[in-house]
């Protein structure tokens, strides 16, 4: 992965959307938040004005002009530059194209989680199974939401995606608790008696 002058995947969202029209932070802010930008990037007024000084000071993005409106606070509108747009397409590019070794905070918890009695874990994978399910039930929510107002399927693809992934992990999180509950040939004998206890399918 090429090291960037501003890393944060937040920078990506505003190159992209100063790429359309300058906007002041303010606005790029209620921007992000309109298109459902906050269900696949993490940020807060405070991250959104650090990143927007970041790209800035990388001359990425530039100042166009400060405007007032009646007693409100100066607001900078900033509009990207052409380094900042050759910028948006490389870091697309490399995003799209190149697979990355991420770092899924459940990915982990599953590395250590012979820390755990099977019948813990059994209990607690089914309880993320309807979480898993509730947040399918959001995101299909916000597709047909943005369908029946006309948004194109493009527009959504991140979220046709999100779906895909928690599909995949659910079909998984079933074939775990399947291997750890079948008495006959599952972990879950093995393993509880390595915590010394005996194990006991539902």
């Amino acid at each position: 992965m090429k090291r960037r002058k501003v890393g944060n995947l937040l920078a990506l969202s505003v190159l992209a959307y100063l790429s359309r029209e300058p906007m002041h932070p303010y606005e790029l802010s209620k921007t992000l938040r309109s298109y459902g930008d906050a269900r696949s990037i993490r940020f807060n007024h405070g991250s959104l004005y650090m990143v927007v000084q970041q790209l800035a000071k990388a001359g990425f993005i530039a100042e166009q002009e400060v405007s007032r409106e009646g007693a409100r606070p100066e607001r900078t509108v900033y509009a990207i530059t052409g380094a900042g747009r050759a910028e948006l397409r490389d870091w697309l590019r490399e995003l799209v194209g190149e697979p990355q070794h991420e770092y899924p905070a459940f990915v982990s918890a599953l590395s250590m989680v012979s820390a755990l009695t099977p019948a813990e874990v059994d209990s607690l994978l089914r309880e993320r199974l309807t979480g898993l399910d509730a947040q399918r039930a959001e995101a299909m929510a916000v597709i047909e939401k943005a369908e029946a107002e006309g948004v194109h399927p493009l527009f959504l693809v991140e979220e046709s995606y999100r779906v895909r992934l928690l599909d995949a992990e659910r079909a998984f999180v079933e074939e775990f608790i399947a291997k750890i509950s079948d008495p006959v040939e599952g972990w879950g004998p093995m393993w509880a008696a390595a915590h010394g206890a005996v194990f006991e399918s539902e």
